[in-house]
């Protein structure tokens, strides 16, 4: 049971946040007091996760968001703004989709272009506060559970947890660093 109110009287918004890693960070930080705003591209999955967590007590606002799609970030910020009137923490978890005929260089490249557009966006509505990335490695899960000393995947409120920290205060002196949640895994980043 979580009781730590830390994030009392934030306001956080979390991308691709209505199942998976991004539930489960935006279920955490809400359940330590934040504010949340959840987003994902498919209003279904959007108002089932709103409705998950306001049945746990969470001041949630729910908004379709595909990341890449620069009209509705930007509505994302505003009706973030425009409800909650500031924005404390922003974790940027949604991916962008393959495409076809693309290397793995060029969609990584059009998502941190992607993701440095969000934040951007969001800038001028933070006084202080945390801008999280989140990077999947799902496409090396064989790898991962044969390297892991632990033999097993982090679940998702292993990672929320991670991610919850450095949004907090307790992480105040971590900028621009890479913390690896892997379970073990040696890695160079």
């Amino acid at each position: 049971m979580i009781r730590s109110k830390r994030f009392e009287g934030k306001v956080a918004i979390v991308t691709g946040s209505t199942q998976g890693i991004g539930y489960s960070i935006a279920h955490r930080l809400g359940l330590e007091g934040a504010s949340v705003v959840i987003s994902s591209r498919n209003q279904e999955n959007v108002d089932e996760a709103t409705q998950k967590l306001k049945g746990q007590g969470i001041q949630v606002l729910g908004l379709v968001c595909h990341v890449s799609n620069a009209q509705q970030r930007k509505d994302l910020i505003h009706k973030t703004v425009e409800k909650f009137g500031k924005i404390d923490v922003i974790v940027l978890n949604a991916a962008v989709n393959p495409m076809a005929g693309k290397s793995i260089a060029t969609i990584m490249g059009t998502q941190e272009s992607i993701l440095d557009k969000m934040w951007e966006e969001a800038a001028p509505h933070m006084k202080n506060g945390s801008i999280i990335f989140i990077s999947s490695i799902s496409a090396y899960m064989k790898i991962i559970l044969d390297s892991s000393k632990l033999k097993r995947l982090g679940t998702p409120e292993e990672i929320a947890a991670a991610a919850v920290f450095l949004a907090s205060d307790d992480a105040s002196y971590i900028t621009g660093e890479t913390l690896v949640v892997a379970g073990g895994i040696p890695s160079r980043l």
